[in-house]
């Protein structure tokens, strides 16, 4: 399973280095940030969900 990983391990130094053009770029960073982004706002939805529920007893 370790070597899974590391094949998906991505320099992206070394493509924003060798991209065709600046959207190239964009889109790297885009890509690199989006899960992050999206991990957040997933924890964000699930504390603020919990914090207002209304126990019912």
């Amino acid at each position: 399973m370790t070597v899974f990983f590391l094949l998906q391990k991505v320099d992206i130094a070394e493509k924003v280095k060798h991209a065709p053009d600046g959207s190239y770029q964009i889109g790297i960073a885009i890509g690199s940030f989006l899960p992050f982004v999206l991990l957040v706002g997933i924890a964000y939805w699930m504390y603020y969900r919990s914090k207002n529920r209304k126990d019912i007893d």
